[in-house]
């Protein structure tokens, strides 16, 4: 059974274009860095690269996050 927080994240991808754009951003990073993961042994710009890519995926999880933490006050408010 899905939570608030799950019914609310699938609404935004179905809904909210800024949201869906953040999302798959996300998983196109999530998906390289699963790349370099699988790697034994980085050279030093792979090593770097996988550094940004980690930086980058963080800061969309974070907007991600921002957008998720609006629309759930907005529906909380709403309910009120």
């Amino acid at each position: 059974m899905p939570t608030d927080f799950e019914e609310l994240k699938r609404r935004l991808l179905e809904s909210d274009e800024e949201f869906r754009q953040l999302a798959t951003q996300h998983h196109d990073l999530e998906e390289r860095l699963h790349d370099y993961a699988d790697r034994h042994h980085l050279t030093q710009p792979e090593h770097v690269e996988e550094l940004t890519l980690k930086k980058q995926k963080l800061y969309l999880k974070d907007q991600m996050e921002s957008l998720l933490r609006r629309h759930g006050s907005e529906a909380v408010h709403a309910r009120q």
